[in-house]
């Protein structure tokens, strides 16, 4: 019986010490954040190198009117429409063609290499200064748009011929503009 009395202690004491509850992971090593701070400044002195050669380009080139777009691009129009008033937005259908240049205006995609475009606007993948260009022209309108690297493909590149952190020139083209209620009716 002292030995039942025994094991059933010994069983209560094991079983009451597992019960404990998980402990949580604490890290091996924890990280102060200037990784981060450093990726910030090499960012902020990019942009800053990237701005001063778009000043530089818009300075020398006296035969433009460049404007300023909200994003941080630079542009002016290669063709303007007086006559179109509507803007494309979200979820029109815009057929486009572009180009991309470098600020050295060495061709990397011509725009018979691109082909056009039939772009759902704000619904499929552009680089971001593409995507927000369309939203600024109107149907038959062509602009040359200067785009930093962060508007253009940023770190990466393109994964072909468009380089890490390349500030990008590109001439775009709308061609066609279909409003979304437009759509059902040419289907």
């Amino acid at each position: 019986m002292d030995n039942l009395k025994l094991y059933i202690s010994l069983f209560l004491v094991i079983f009451l010490a597992s019960c404990g509850g998980p402990e949580p992971r604490r890290p091996k090593k924890v990280k102060s954040g200037s990784y981060f701070k450093e990726s910030i400044e090499r960012s902020k002195e990019i942009l800053a190198r990237e701005e001063n050669l778009m000043r530089k380009i818009i300075k020398v080139d006296t035969a433009h009117i460049y404007r300023s777009t909200a994003n941080g691009s630079w542009y002016y129009y290669d063709i303007k429409n007086e006559h179109a008033t509507y803007l494309p937005k979200a979820d029109d259908l815009v057929t486009l063609a572009y180009n991309i240049v470098t600020f050295e205006n060495d061709t990397l995609y011509s725009q018979e290499d691109i082909g056009p475009q039939v772009y759902k606007v704000d619904k499929q993948e552009l680089f971001p200064g593409l995507r927000n260009s369309v939203k600024i022209l109107k149907e038959g309108e062509v602009a040359t748009f200067l785009f930093p690297s962060s508007l253009a493909y940023g770190y990466p590149g393109d994964g072909d011929k468009v380089g890490v952190n390349m500030p990008l020139k590109s001439t775009i083209s709308i061609l066609k503009v279909v409003p979304k209620e437009d759509e059902k009716t040419e289907e």
